[in-house]
């Protein structure tokens, strides 16, 4: 394998086909990042964009951070928990 890349185990540690670990490899090499980044689907500047399609992405946005934070929460609760339980 050049440059001593295993293929295989990191697509055993991030649980993705050998393929993919290596498709994720190749671009990153040749692109950093910014080559990562799914780019399909329709996306619009905010300039282009109406004032509804404005408010429904921001309101998305605002769904996305709350879920997020609500997952944060929960596992640091249980982290908790299980610090009490060692502790």
């Amino acid at each position: 394998m050049a440059h001593d890349r295993n293929y295989v185990q990191t697509a055993e540690q991030y649980q993705v086909s050998y393929q993919q670990a290596r498709n994720y490899i190749v671009k990153y090499e040749a692109g950093g990042v910014e080559a990562l980044r799914d780019n399909r689907g329709k996306r619009k500047h905010p300039d282009e964009m109406s004032e509804l399609e404005k408010l429904r992405a921001e309101v998305k946005i605002l769904k996305a951070e709350k879920a997020r934070a609500e997952m944060e929460a929960s596992f640091l609760k249980k982290l908790e928990e299980i610090e009490r339980r060692r502790g």
